[in-house]
């Protein structure tokens, strides 16, 4: 029996969808968090106000989630670099410790250089560590075809393994000497802390504008060169782009390394901006390359778009932590972004292909 319905893809894709389906997905998910909420006996409007009131309003709360925001804008550019490709790039939370561990390590050599030059230099080192660790899962696939999931995903593991190492169970160079029994991170150099810009009473950390200044440098590139223009075919055609003469081993190794390199960048803003230190269990408890896989997919990849998305997954997350109480679900936020997500997946399928209702024809049958 045929389905009364059918998807038929869209020959063109009406420009007004892309961002009216995401508005429309974000109010289906809101919705959706009411029907559950409302079934567990909750205040759908009560919840939702006290969300809001405690991620977004007032100076405070927004300077707190631009704070979160900004490792997870680094990550959704992380993860939306590489899925404009087609390549599935779950490394982003690896790729983050790798720049996070190069950035510490230059914050803490350069003791008494003048901050522009540390900041910078911090920068560097976390782009460059992070790309180099991106780049083992690019030549993995470019030249041996492996499955970047794969990949990425284990060598995680591996650097939330070397991270533990660095704090917990050896004397390197990034553990601090008089911390014994309760091990910790070498702070780095005070010249070496990023700066707060004040904006009528709202703190936005520095590195929040180089997420912004990051963004636009991937849109441009993406959309005005001709390497953005080359991934952009392989994406649609691999064949047709290797027909073309375009080097697609080489393009996928570059693309995972800007990937990876955008994710150590966080990694770099979370030790210079935040933390000050190598934390190696805050930063494995944080989940901040995980996060930024729902920030691209709610964006649709589009690297300005992911910062705005990175402040609304950051207020949501900071309002959790906030309202977190025996009155108020524990899981509610997580099951909140779970949703978005979900519903931007669904929005993605009616950009693509069309709801048509299926015709029944009568035929008669002759003898």
């Amino acid at each position: 029996m045929k389905s009364p319905i059918r998807l038929e893809r869209r020959l063109e894709q009406p420009k007004w969808l892309n961002w009216a389906i995401p508005v429309f997905s974000l109010i289906a998910a809101l919705i959706l968090g009411a029907l559950v909420l409302f079934a567990t006996g909750k205040n759908p409007w009560d919840v939702y106000h006290r969300i809001f009131e405690r991620g977004f309003a007032g100076t405070r709360a927004l300077s707190g989630s631009l704070k979160t925001a900004t490792p997870l804008a680094f990550t959704g550019l992380c993860a939306a670099v590489a899925f404009r490709m087609g390549l599935i790039n779950i490394g982003g939370e690896g790729q983050l410790y790798i720049g996070a561990v190069g950035a510490a390590g230059v914050g803490i050599a350069l003791d008494g250089q003048p901050t522009g030059v540390i900041v910078i230099a911090m920068c560097l080192a976390g782009m460059l560590c992070g790309a180099f660790y991106a780049a083992i899962v690019g030549v993995l696939r470019a030249k041996f075809n492996t499955n970047e999931i794969i990949t990425s995903l284990m060598l995680n593991y591996i650097a939330g393994i070397f991270l533990s190492y660095l704090i917990y169970n050896s004397t390197s160079y990034w553990r601090d000497p008089a911390s014994k029994n309760f091990p910790a991170g070498k702070p780095i150099a005070d010249r070496a802390i990023w700066n707060f810009f004040e904006i009528g009473g709202v703190k936005i950390p520095l590195s929040f504008l180089i997420a912004i200044i990051a963004a636009v440098a991937v849109w441009v590139l993406y959309k005005r060169t001709r390497f953005g223009f080359e991934v952009g075919v392989i994406a649609d055609s691999p064949k047709a782009a290797r027909y073309a003469g375009i080097r697609t081993s080489s393009t996928i190794i570059l693309v995972l390394a800007l990937s990876g390199a955008l994710a150590g960048l966080g990694g770099a803003a979370d030790v210079g901006n935040f933390r000050h230190v190598l934390d190696s269990k805050g930063l494995q408890m944080s989940g901040y390359g995980y996060s930024g896989i729902v920030v691209a997919a709610l964006a649709r990849l589009n690297p300005v778009t992911t910062v705005v998305v990175a402040v609304l997954i950051g207020g949501l997350t900071n309002a959790g932590f906030a309202l977190q109480g025996p009155d108020f679900p524990s899981g509610l936020v997580g099951t909140l972004q779970g949703l978005i997500l979900f519903t931007a997946v669904a929005g993605e399928i009616l950009i693509k292909y069309r709801i048509k209702a299926n015709r029944r024809l009568n035929t008669a049958v002759t003898v």
